[in-house]
């Protein structure tokens, strides 16, 4: 689908309210206990919001969440519907590319609003970016959001971004862990992109793969061996991407290691080798170990918006409002 110009003018969604409906859909996989789309809802209904549930949420087909059809339906639906004013995947898993062609962007952009989720989600918010050019965020999803040890420093990140019609700032504040590491200093600005790394990958070269000149990219990946973020990495470097962007800023890359004791005379690297010597080359700031991925401290990034990485101070700052 070919937008004009003037289509692709970039959207901001409507801020949120305590009050306001939440729409939940499952667009990639299923939960592995059904009960979790009833804690969601609790969940959220703590946080203050209404909650409507996809009609089919709770569907299953294999490692997907229904059929195809059926989850761009729902999707479909709870951007239409004029009384759901933000949408939340129930989880990521696998699946979302599959119903990238089955969605109407036009509609989408006649009716933006709030989208969530992260992990598998990426393929969606590369999507809505390159076809809608519309901010989404890449936040904790409604299963996340129902553990009962949510930290507060991820919930205040949550609702900051996406309830203030102001810029969120600094990612980091109030992180306490902070695991950052400089791999390169420097301070850079642009519009945010990326998400998952594999995800992320695996959208080059179709018609969903999202702009990336002048953007600050970020990733995170979960259990993906070294060997496979270099591979990923190189993907990036041998296309060209890495070599457009103004900045990279790295999350926290969960259960990246490997598994097995070497042998004798065997070397591997960690996944922060592969990761520092695969981006040593770019002459730009590179920031690792923000609090974003697939781990409790998971700071809400609005796709889209301005920010600035400052590889001086190790820092990743939204520098605009995500929402109006």
């Amino acid at each position: 689908m070919k937008l004009t110009p003037l289509e692709n003018a970039r959207l901001k969604p409507e801020r949120l309210y305590f009050g306001d409906t939440v729409g939940i859909v499952a667009p990639a996989g299923p939960p592995a206990d059904p009960q979790a789309v009833d804690r969601a809802v609790v969940a959220l209904e703590k946080f203050g919001f209404k909650v409507k549930l996809g009609k089919n949420v709770r569907a299953r087909n294999g490692f997907l969440a229904g059929g195809d059809k059926e989850r761009a339906a729902d999707l479909t639906a709870m951007f239409a519907d004029k009384t759901v004013k933000a949408i939340i995947s129930l989880r990521g898993g696998y699946g979302a590319a599959r119903i990238l062609n089955l969605l109407d962007y036009k509609m989408i952009r006649r009716h933006p609003k709030i989208f969530i989720g992260y992990s598998d989600i990426t393929s969606l918010h590369s999507a809505l970016q390159k076809k809608v050019n519309l901010i989404s965020f890449h936040a904790p999803m409604a299963a996340a959001l129902a553990a009962d040890d949510l930290p507060e420093f991820t919930r205040a990140s949550f609702l900051r971004t996406m309830m203030e019609a102001k810029a969120a700032g600094s990612i980091c504040a109030g992180y306490e862990k902070k695991p950052v590491s400089i791999l390169r200093r420097g301070v850079a600005t642009g519009r945010l992109v990326g998400g998952n790394l594999s995800v992320l990958c695996a959208s080059i070269g179709t018609p969903f793969q999202p702009l990336f000149k002048g953007r600050i990219l970020f990733f995170e990946d979960v259990g993906e061996r070294p060997y496979r973020l270099d591979r990923m990495l190189t993907q990036l470097l041998n296309s060209g991407i890495l070599q457009q962007v103004a900045g990279v800023a790295v999350g926290v890359n969960t259960d990246c290691e490997e598994k097995k004791t070497p042998r004798a005379g065997d070397f591997n690297q960690s996944s922060a080798d592969v990761i520092a010597e695969r981006l040593s080359s770019l002459k730009i700031p590179v920031v690792t170990g923000l609090p974003f991925g697939h781990v409790a401290l998971n700071a809400t990034l609005p796709i889209g918006a301005k920010a600035t990485l400052d590889g001086d101070n190790g820092d990743l700052i939204i520098t605009e409002a995500a929402v109006i």
